[in-house]
């Protein structure tokens, strides 16, 4: 068995931009992920937003790591070609008395050290935000906020780890972590999945809202995690300048609202709510969570587009009552680093989060730099956004740009066969979904599905039409054959188990 000098457990937005920052040094890294794909937890479902940092508390690593995390983001999204938009975000007060709440939050931010704060009044709001609520008095303008696509910064992550030597495992949930001693002394950690073990000389303790799971393995100062649900709109891009920048409320006695934003994308994202539950996996929305969302965005933003709805969903936050990161060698464990506990603004943090492991981990080690780490991952085109004759160029020298696979977003057949052939490529129809934003549009997948998955088979080395999926094993689109044909479970009328 070959040993690796750190492995990383969780490939959301945290654990890969770990990797990345390791591939720095020379040595041997690995990412172990329970799912199917990276991105496939807490980093798939949440507000994309890069926070500015002014609402962390003083003092605390979460605000520390933010304004780090937010200065670090637009290199690191312009060397991995991911988009980023910095639109500014407002705090909006909805009544007089509120006012200092602004003030207040204006002098949090100072002092964590964020700039270009300003309270604004409602004439100055209404210049910046034709739709905001009538009830607004005022707002808190934070310029340094701005917007990010999630899935790319995930995947164009792990693909510039994977491509400066790091190794992905997925498909292999840890079932335990275990100190061993060698012959002469040292530590080493065994990490036991459902498909093998491996050896490695440190830990990364990347697991989201499981984290306090394997935490517990190895300390007897317990952890505990509690997954906090938000529920989302996404409407469609007709919708998608009914607000400026990002839109928050000032929290008051009715609770503390939620956002409406802009995407990169062009859509318009209105949530989330907040809600405790005991589930890990506890992704499905409700009837009264969406509804929450619905009257709390009208506080802030009026006549929001509804109608314009293309879908919902749900996403969960790894809380712990302390509400800070927990980011730090476990005393008692030798090795073995937590980054646990990485709520809202862990997407803001994340390029932070990344570089402060990493060094944690040089540190101990003693790893070398390595001289050959390449830093850069190409962009994929745009095909909403080029110019005709810019198109017309990528068809000449690849003719696949010009087949057409998603219409809702202009999706080719040639980004579909590079989201699948990356470093870290996808392997199911949520994977090319995330990778180019086909299957997101206003027909949610209706007339690009059957293209995409005869791509993946084609491309996906050892995969067949029959065993494509929407995520991976247990979500297989096509039940069995009738007929000679292929059948999806609703034609054969049985659940697809």
């Amino acid at each position: 068995m070959q040993v690796y000098d750190a492995i990383v457990i969780g490939a959301g937005v945290s654990g890969c931009a770990i990797a990345r920052e390791l591939s720095m040094y020379g040595g041997r890294f690995a990412v172990i992920e329970r799912e199917e794909d990276v991105c496939a937890g807490t980093t798939k479902a949440n507000s994309a937003i890069v926070h500015a940092g002014f609402d962390a508390q003083p003092g605390s690593l979460m605000a520390q790591l933010n304004v780090e995390g937010s200065r670090r983001m637009p290199r690191l999204c312009k060397e991995l070609g991911v988009d980023y938009d910095p639109i500014g975000a407002l705090v909006v007060c909805t009544a007089e008395e509120m006012l200092k709440g602004l003030y207040d939050l204006q002098q949090r931010g100072k002092d964590n050290g964020v700039d270009e704060l300003e309270v604004i009044d409602r004439k100055r709001l209404v210049e910046l935000e034709p739709h905001i609520s009538e009830e607004a008095v005022g707002a808190l303008f934070a310029p340094t906020s701005a917007i990010v696509n999630p899935f790319q910064l995930c995947h164009h992550l792990a693909d510039c780890a994977a491509q400066n030597g790091v190794e992905f495992f997925f498909d292999s949930p840890v079932k335990s972590v275990e100190k061993l001693i060698t012959d002469d002394g040292k530590v080493l950690w065994c990490v036991r999945t459902s498909k093998c073990e491996y050896q490695t000389r440190a830990v990364v303790n990347a697991a989201g809202v499981y984290a306090d799971v394997i935490h517990n393995w190895v300390s007897t100062k317990k952890l505990t995690i509690t997954p906090r649900r938000g529920q989302y709109y996404v409407l469609d891009k007709s919708a998608g300048a009914h607000v400026n920048h990002t839109i928050f409320s000032l929290p008051t006695k009715l609770g503390k609202g939620v956002l409406v934003t802009p995407t990169t994308g062009g859509n318009l994202l209105v949530g989330p709510n907040a809600e405790d539950i005991t589930e890990k996996e506890g992704t499905d929305t409700t009837a009264e969570g969406l509804f929450e969302v619905k009257a709390k965005s009208a506080m802030t933003v009026k006549d929001i587009p509804f109608w314009d709805i293309i879908a919902t969903f749900s996403g969960l936050r790894a809380h712990q009552p302390d509400h800070d990161f927990v980011i730090g060698e476990v005393p008692e464990a030798p090795g073995f680093i937590d980054c646990a506990a990485i709520e809202s603004p862990g997407l803001s943090s994340a390029p932070a989060i990344g570089h402060l492991v990493a060094q944690m981990v040089q540190e101990m080690l003693g790893l070398p730099q390595n001289p050959s780490f390449n830093p850069y991952r190409p962009k994929m085109p745009d095909l909403l956004k080029i110019s005709e004759d810019d198109w017309q160029a990528l068809i000449d020298e690849n003719p696949a740009y010009g087949q057409i696979v998603c219409r809702c977003n202009r999706v080719s057949e040639a980004q579909i066969i590079a989201a699948i052939t990356s470093p870290v490529g996808a392997r199911s129809l949520d994977g090319v979904k995330r990778r180019t934003e086909a299957c997101m549009g206003r027909c949610q997948a209706g007339f690009c599905t059957p293209k995409i998955l005869d791509l993946l088979a084609q491309w996906v080395p050892g995969l067949t039409i029959e065993k494509t999926s929407k995520a991976g094993t247990g979500s297989e689109i096509f039940y069995g054959l009738n007929k000679g044909q292929l059948v999806a479970p609703f034609e054969a009328g049985e659940k697809c188990e």
